[in-house]
């Protein structure tokens, strides 16, 4: 499960490029309760109670489409970078000092999801996880879960297990180092849907999952995959911002 004691390779961080601040914020306040404060011009952190639990920035450029991204903890940009490349992946953010926050730099794997990775200065990661409001899990969609596993594992070190998720074999990734058979998991794999496009898919905490769905719409979002319930996980339900961000929604069991 996520949590707020970050390893290498564990996720830490979740933004969102958006062409229009505002909407965004108007859309995210009105869904999760989230309050903003801005850092700099054109970013800002979302906050529930005080606490970050991700960050909302203006989209930078006409070709790049928006969307939530995951950054993950390493202990050196400049070496994961050149890890990255290596493996087969694509840099395109090079790594940027943002002192005193932190170091980051972006990427995209081989079969096209983009993530991020984050050394931390001064912002160690997100505040909160796992709360109402707040991320919850994190999945990548891959149409080749079999070749994606390699490069992960060489960027971070992960470790794949297999788990069943409803009608749907994925794959839980624990980071390097954590004990086979232990609850370390961070994030899962997932085989991509017919027709989609490769994606990380953040998963937002709510206390009422079929309650989010209809305020995603009020709000002038849109339903991507109906609730439904997965035995021992919990109810989630796929959702798109005004703008066509893609992000979840889930009621975790117990």
């Amino acid at each position: 499960m996520l949590t707020t004691r970050f390893v290498p390779g564990s996720p830490c961080w979740v933004e969102l490029e958006s062409p229009h601040l505002e909407t965004a914020e108007r859309f995210y306040g009105g869904l999760f309760g989230w309050e903003f404060e801005e850092q700099v011009p054109e970013y800002a952190f979302c906050q529930l109670g005080g606490r970050n639990v991700a960050g909302i920035g203006a989209l930078m450029g006409e070709a790049v489409t928006t969307a939530w991204t995951p950054y993950f903890l390493v202990s050196d940009c400049e070496a994961t970078s050149q890890t990255v490349e290596r493996a087969g992946g694509t840099v395109l953010m090079p790594p940027v000092d943002m002192a005193p926050q932190g170091q980051m730099a972006r990427f995209r794997d081989p079969g096209g999801a983009e993530f991020a990775i984050w050394l931390p200065g001064d912002v160690p990661g997100v505040d909160l996880v796992n709360e109402p409001g707040s991320m919850a899990w994190i999945e990548l969609r891959e149409s080749d879960t079999s070749a994606v596993r390699g490069f992960y594992k060489s960027v971070f070190g992960w470790r794949f297990e297999d788990a069943r998720m409803g009608d749907v074999t994925s794959h839980l990734i624990s980071p390097f180092g954590s004990a086979p058979g232990t609850d370390s998991s961070v994030a899962g794999l997932a085989p991509l849907a017919p027709g989609d496009r490769p994606h990380w898919l953040t998963y937002f905490e709510v206390p009422d999952c079929d309650a989010a769905v209809a305020r995603c719409q009020e709000l002038g979002g849109t339903v991507r995959s109906p609730a439904e319930e997965v035995k021992g996980v919990g109810r989630m339900a796929s959702l798109s911002d005004p703008h066509g961000a893609r992000f979840a929604v889930i009621t975790s069991s117990g």
